[in-house]
């Protein structure tokens, strides 16, 4: 072997902190837990405990300068609970910019009609289809939310199909997302106050759905257009991925925080690639990146394309958003 070509091996590094979790004596904090404990407490903890760091420098940067937050979401975390948390950051212009999945959309506004019940993971679907009921997971969706849903967008295509006629303008998906918010604002009861389209309109905060025909949405447009007044209601794609692109390429930094990956995921960090990378990243999943997937794909993986700088602040937490995210947003904004 020549010599040469031997690599020296470093000692390992031992001077970290210490693993070490909270003791519960004594009066302690769920704020002292958090921000104290959390790194060093190993395996996913002590990723969320980096998360919680790299979101208050986030934070703290965008007291002196500009740092556009894009946040990606697919639609189960509308479904759940998470739902509130997100409207929440948007009320208070905690984010900049947002991206989902049809379903992001359509279970948002449904959610301002009627509520999602928490039912069971281990039940009889075949009872369930029979009596009308939708599970997402352990969460339980009766069809009559479909049909009061459907009741509101049939009157809201008539009125963008009659726009479209009278102006001529063909509106985005970005737009469609816009002017759904300005319909909740002005035909929707007091809780549209939790619905995250509703703060976006009333903030000019974009929502950006690309697919936005993958759902109800698009059963509906397809009800709609189907219909013996064959509509020609028709959404611009193309314009969406000029505007989001350019939200990247023009900011002076740029922050992306996604829960899930897909869709959402990729919109976010390739718009990011056109500004040779985000500055700082987080993401939430339970994907894992040995299948080549996308949602599975590490930060690390997307500095190799230049979505993420390689000097990059980030950091990755593999866990259920549910658990994680409303301790990652208390930590960053409430303590």
């Amino acid at each position: 072997m020549d010599p040469k070509n031997v690599v020296l091996k470093k000692s390992v590094d031992l001077s970290g902190p210490t693993i070490e979790g909270p003791w519960l004596d004594g009066d302690i904090t769920l704020d002292e837990i958090l921000d104290k404990y959390y790194e060093r407490i190993g395996f996913q903890a002590t990723a969320l405990g980096k998360a919680i760091k790299v979101w208050k420098k986030v934070e703290e940067t965008r007291k002196k300068e500009e740092v556009v937050v894009f946040l990606g979401y697919t639609s189960n975390i509308v479904s759940s609970g998470l739902r509130e948390i997100i409207a929440w950051l948007v009320k208070h212009k905690k984010v900049d910019v947002l991206v989902t999945t049809a379903g992001g959309i359509e279970e948002d506004f449904i959610k301002c009609l009627k509520p999602f019940i928490l039912g069971e993971w281990e039940v009889d679907n075949v009872q369930l289809r029979n009596e009308g009921v939708n599970r997402i997971g352990n969460i339980f969706v009766p069809n009559n939310r479909y049909i009061e849903f459907e009741k509101h967008m049939m009157k809201f295509y008539a009125w963008l199909s009659e726009e479209e006629a009278k102006t001529g303008k063909i509106f985005s998906a970005r737009e469609f997302v816009h002017e759904l918010g300005r319909y909740m604002d002005e035909n929707l009861g007091p809780e549209k106050e939790k619905s995250i389209i509703y703060w976006a309109y009333k903030n000019d905060i974009p929502i950006f759905c690309p697919a936005l025909t993958d759902g109800s949405i698009g059963d509906m447009i397809y009800f709609f257009k189907e219909s013996e007044d064959k509509h020609n209601l028709r959404i611009d794609i193309a314009k969406d991925i000029v505007e989001l692109n350019n939200l990247a390429v023009n900011a002076n930094k740029t922050a992306v925080v996604v829960l899930g990956g897909s869709l959402p995921k990729h919109h976010i960090i390739n718009a990011n690639l056109f500004r040779e990378g985000a500055d700082y990243a987080i993401y939430v999943t339970t994907a894992v990146p040995w299948d080549g997937s996308l949602s599975g794909a590490p930060p690390e993986e997307g500095m190799s394309w230049g979505k993420i700088k390689g000097k990059a602040d980030y950091a990755e937490i593999w866990a259920d958003a549910t658990i994680v995210f409303p301790l990652l947003a208390w930590s960053v904004f409430k303590t």
